[in-house]
Formats: structure tokens, sequence, C-alpha cells
């Protein structure tokens, strides 16, 4: 009866993570369709909030149980957030966003991180469940930004300096060459959370 109750649980946490991933995609798709550039600021402005949320939450956890084991997944989560924040840092070079947008990234960042806040300390595997969701929409996000750019569609320019810095690739490196590395990170967040909410 115990693992029916698990499973009927885990199942309804997991619909309800892929319906709230489904949920901000079409929100996504409705304000940026094709504007990929666009789209990946404000994406990214949201991508940074869950880790540092769940980063400082194992951080307080820690030292109200008083146990040393959660550092490793605090690093691993903080390092999360840096990443995606840099990733917004390298599209904002690109895509230039106006005061509107500008806007829009400011709200979103309020509005989803009172609700992820309010998730990850009441029902924490589904929070991660859904970042693992939200990673796996980015990375289709951007194998369509890539496969835009490579056909012609979107000019290929030259990555931002400071994308060359901190990926350490080459100093001719393109939009293209930046697109494959971030997505490669979106891929390595994707597993992470995944691979969280399935242990807990």
């Amino acid at each position: 009866m115990q693992i029916l109750d698990k499973i009927n649980r885990e199942n309804i946490s997991d619909m309800f993570a892929s319906s709230m991933t489904k949920f901000f995609r079409f929100i996504a798709d409705t304000f940026f369709a094709k504007r990929y550039g666009h789209r990946a600021v404000v994406l990214e402005t949201i991508a940074g909030v869950p880790g540092m949320i769940a980063g400082v939450w194992m951080h307080f956890k820690s030292l109200r149980k008083m146990k040393s084991g959660y550092g490793p997944q605090i690093r691993e989560m903080l390092a999360e957030a840096e990443n995606e924040r840099m990733h917004l840092m390298f599209f904002i070079e690109i895509a230039k966003p106006n005061f509107f947008e500008r806007s829009i990234v400011l709200m979103s960042q309020i509005l989803f991180g009172l609700f992820y806040f309010f998730i990850y300390v009441f029902f924490t595997r589904t929070a991660h469940r859904m970042i693992g969701y939200f990673e796996d929409e980015a990375v289709k996000s951007y194998t369509e930004y890539l496969e835009i750019v490579e056909s012609g569609k979107v000019e290929n320019i030259p990555a931002p300096a400071l994308a060359i810095q901190y990926y350490k690739i080459g100093s001719d490196s393109k939009l293209s060459d930046l697109i494959r590395c971030v997505r490669a990170d979106e891929e390595h967040h994707s597993e992470t959370n995944h691979s969280y909410a399935d242990n807990l």
C-alpha cells in the first residue's frame, strides 16, 4: 500500500511539473515566438532562480540539522545558478533587450522566485523535477536556435568576448559555438535535477 501511495504521489508530482513546464513554454512562445535571443534573455533570467533558492535552502537545512553532508549539493546548486547567470550575460550582449523586455525580466524574476520558493520548501521533489523538465525544454529551444543560425536565417555573429573567456573557446568563435556550449550546460542541469528528483 505504501509503495502504491508513493507511486501515486510521484505521478501527481511529475504531472504538475510537466504541466507547469508546458505553461511556461506557452508563455515564452506567445511573447517571443522565434526571437530566440530575446527568449534566451528571459528564460535565463528565470533559470538563474532555482539553483540559488535550492542552494540557500540546503545551506540553512544543513545549519538547522547541524550536518555537513549537504556541501556537495549546495555547491552544485549555487554553481548552476551562477552558470545560468552567465548565460544571461552572454545573451544580453546579443539580444540587447529594450526597456519593456527588461521589465518583463524583472517581473518574471519576482513572480517565479516566490512561486519556486514555495514549491521548493514544501514539494522539493516536484521542484527538482520541474527544473529538469525546464532544462529539457531549454535544450530543445537551443537546438532550434542553433538550426536557424546554421541555416543562415539568423546571422552567425561573433560570440561575445565574455563567453569566449568563460568557456575558454577560440577567439574566432561564433554564436553557433556559444549555443552549443550553453546547450551542453542545460543538458547537465537537466541530468542533475532529474537525478535529485529520482532520489527524493
